[in-house]
């Protein structure tokens, strides 16, 4: 059972149009290309965890066509244990994701199979809750399913972490049995439902949530860093200076670097700083999956 990940989440996946400019209400223009990218916040950070050597089991759902047999292979490629993902009737979920040639991008994304991740689905597989002592949520599956996830993994005691993304409102039923919160700025805004303009800001918006029985919040920052607050203090680390790429997956490969280190040392300061290294590597590169780095990339990456 020892360091083992439970990630239980969304699979994607990402068809991104390359254009000239993204068209307007009626509009028609010649995209450039188009390439198909495994993706999911859920699925990105089971394969995260997996590249850096940890054992990660997974609890989602795919279509049975074509899109979810791919993602599937991408996940099995990178070490992730997919057997109990379940194959239903319907589609795999999809993100159109157009980008112009400025890199601005508008998405829209169909949960398909993903919406149907129920409290049956997770009751049934009890066992690979059992079987993990980190369990990861993200809000890409339905809220009534992570809201059950996590009441279950607590009375199973394990250790509960939460991405609350995309932004939603959680009620305090939700937020009462997260160890670990990890939202970035615009999700801490949402959750808590006050200003966040400044350090200051956000650490009284932390707290808040720690009232309500989170145990630790860790605000991602982006080129700002990371914060970390907990009931007794709080701390500002900074980010790594890299040339970026791509952030596409900068959440989603913090979280990996996080969750790999904290599962085994349970040491937080630690655990942010090998999320910080994961996140400074997969940015220098364009992708998500493909992009996420090993446990030597990472081990061997120095602060500059």
């Amino acid at each position: 059972m020892d360091n083992t990940a439970l990630v239980v989440g969304s699979i994607n996946m990402d068809l991104v149009v390359s254009t000239e400019e993204i068209p307007g209400l009626g509009e028609t223009v010649l995209g450039n290309s188009i390439t198909e990218n495994p993706g999911g916040k859920g699925a990105n950070q089971g394969v995260a965890i997996s590249k850096l050597g940890k054992r990660v089991n997974f609890l989602g759902m795919v279509g049975k066509d074509g899109l979810g047999h791919r993602a599937l292979k991408s996940m099995e490629a990178a070490g992730v244990v997919v057997d109990h993902i379940k194959r239903i009737d319907g589609t795999t979920g999809i993100a159109i994701i157009n980008v112009d040639k400025a890199g601005n991008n508008n998405i829209i994304v169909i949960p398909g199979a993903n919406e149907k991740v129920d409290r049956n689905y997770l009751e049934e597989n009890i066992d690979v809750f059992k079987a993990s002592d980190i369990v990861i949520f993200q809000l890409e599956i339905p809220l009534e399913s992570v809201k059950f996830g996590l009441e279950l993994a607590k009375k199973l005691g394990k250790i509960t972490v939460l991405n609350p993304a995309p932004a939603a409102d959680l009620d305090d039923d939700i937020l009462k049995n997260v160890d670990i919160l990890i939202p970035n700025e615009h999700e801490l805004k949402r959750i808590s439902k006050m200003e966040v303009v400044d350090e200051g800001s956000s650490v009284k918006a932390a707290r808040l949530l720690i009232e309500k029985g989170v145990k630790k919040v860790i605000v991602t920052l982006g080129a700002n860093g990371v914060l970390y607050v907990d009931e007794n203090q709080y701390k500002l680390f900074p980010s790594y200076n890299v040339e970026v790429v791509d952030t596409t997956a900068a959440g989603d490969s913090f979280i990996g670097g996080f969750v790999s280190s904290y599962m085994v040392e349970k040491n937080v300061e630690a655990a942010i700083e090998r999320g910080q290294k994961t996140a400074a590597l997969c940015i220098q590169r364009l992708g998500a999956q493909n992009a996420m780095p090993t446990r030597q990339e990472v081990e061997g990456f120095k602060r500059i």
